[in-house]
Parts: C-alpha cells; sequence; structure tokens
C-alpha cells in the first residue's frame, strides 16, 4: 500500500529511506537524551545503526512501512525521519513517528515534515486515520501531534520496558475527518 515518497516543505525534502542514511541517523539513535522516549534503548556502535535500517528497508521495499528521512532542502543534511507504520489496510489506518537530530529541536521542522506527511497519508493514500503512541512526559511530541490535530485518546500504562524503566504510552489520534472539520 506505501510507496517511496518524494514530498517538498519550505525548508524540508522528505525522501525514501536509504542505507547510506545510517550515519546520520546513527546521530539521533546514540543520543541518550534524543532517544529518551523511545521504546529502545541509544546506539554504542554505528553497526547498530546500519542494521536498523536493514532491517526497516525490508518491510518497507514490501510497501507495509512508509520510512521517511527528513532532509534540508537547501543542503540536502539528513536532519531526522518521519514514518507511516503498523498499516492496517482494511480500516485505512497507520501508526506515525518521527525523530529529529537534537541541534535541531525547537525550530518547527518536525511540524512541518509530519504535516506533509500526514497531508500525503490522508490526500494521496487514502488512510482514514492515524494515530500516535508517545511517552506521556515527550511534551515536544505530544505539540507536534496537536498542531497537526491529533487528540490524545488515552492512556496505558506501564506499556514498555527500555531497559529497566517502565513507561507509559499516551495514545492520540487523526481522522480524515478531523482535518475537514478545522482539527
Amino acid at each position: 500500500m506505501f510507496e517511496p515518497v518524494s514530498l517538498s516543505t519550505a525548508r524540508l525534502r522528505i525522501r525514501a529511506l536509504r542505507h547510506d542514511d545510517a550515519p546520520a541517523l546513527f546521530t539521533i539513535w546514540s543520543d541518550a537524551e534524543a532517544m529518551r522516549y523511545f521504546s529502545f534503548a541509544p546506539m554504542r556502535h554505528i553497526d547498530e545503526a546500519h542494521a536498523r535500517v536493514d532491517n526497516t528497508l525490508k518491510p518497507s521495499s514490501a510497501g507495509k512501512n512508509l520510512v521517511c528521512t527528513v532532509a534540508a532542502l537547501d543542503s540536502g543534511e539528513v536532519l531526522g525521519t518521519c514514518d507511516l507504520f503498523h498499516l492496517n489496510e482494511q480500516c485505512r489506518r497507520a501508526e506515525i513517528g518521527f525523530s529529529l537530530q537534537r541541534r535541531h529541536w525547537g525550530k518547527g521542522l518536525m511540524s512541518e515534515a509530519a504535516a506533509a506527511v500526514v497531508d500525503h497519508a490522508f490526500d494521496t493514500i487514502k488512510l482514514h486515520r492515524i494515530e500516535a503512541d508517545i511517552d506521556p512526559r515527550n511534551l515536544a511530541s505530544a505539540r507536534v501531534l496537536e498542531r497537526l490535530g491529533f487528540r490524545r485518546e488515552g492512556l496505558l500504562r506501564e506499556r514498555w520496558i527500555v531497559g529497566e524503566e517502565v513507561t507509559d504510552s499516551a495514545l492520540y489520534g487523526l481522522l480524515h475527518s478531523d482535518r475537514r472539520a478545522g482539527g
């Protein structure tokens, strides 16, 4: 159902993940602060990033995930990712997730990238619903989702265990009809 994309915004290029993106993504995946609310621990070796990219590309090439690299439009520098995954074709829904290098936080870049991916999901792919599962302490991600019109729909207690830490999940949802109604 998902096909590789190439989307542009005022400042960004959103394109399909490539093998050579691993070093730039390792910058995020090895940063303990950037990984604070992820469902896997920070990486220690670049080989882990290469393996994760390889493992991510397999379902992506089969159309099960839309895995996108977010790059600066002017320089091509890889800044992060914005993905759609856990596709349910029958119900026309998927989950969104994103990451961004810490030095680019607070500039509105992820809101810009995620808005383009959400537009593509509803307008081109014809999804009915997009969901997000975030750590409720991750206020920056919650703000991105809320700017896009997502609504917090629930809390799953002690859903994740990463290392020795047990954390909750805040669930967000956005319907195609929410966007037509103005969020």
